[in-house]
């Protein structure tokens, strides 16, 4: 990998996009064995937003030419916050010299759940380039 590119989340919950501050943001990469890797472990702001995150990607020539590999990095988000399901993002793409912004809205427990893990992963398609 010879470029970076960077992502940062904003982290909300309700349509109305109310900022979640105090979320725990795990970004990760995944092996060809499936192993998790961690890149970096951060805290939203009150705005929600955490600091960007710095990840190698594919060298910008590398897609000039058809059927070479994806122009992109891809990462794995984690998010948790004290009364809101468990978010899991697969999938999510980073590409050289850009920063990627990635929303992830939460949502809120019912009262009497204790429930901790995600229903189903959310997974990001590669993009049609």
């Amino acid at each position: 990998m010879a470029a970076t590119g960077t992502i940062l989340t904003r982290v909300f919950t309700s349509r109305a996009q109310i900022p979640v501050a105090g979320a725990t943001v795990a970004f990760t990469q995944r092996s060809t064995e499936g192993r998790h890797t961690l890149l970096a472990l951060r805290v939203t702001d009150a705005n929600g937003r955490t600091q960007p995150v710095r990840v190698g990607t594919p060298d910008p020539s590398a897609s000039e030419s058809s059927g070479t590999a994806e122009p992109f990095a891809v990462c794995d988000i984690w998010v948790e916050s004290p009364g809101y399901e468990l978010l899991v993002v697969e999938n999510v793409q980073i590409f050289p010299n850009t920063q990627t912004l990635q929303e992830l809205e939460l949502i809120p427990l019912p009262e009497q759940s204790a429930t901790l893990l995600p229903e189903d992963p959310v997974n990001v398609p590669p993009q049609n380039l």
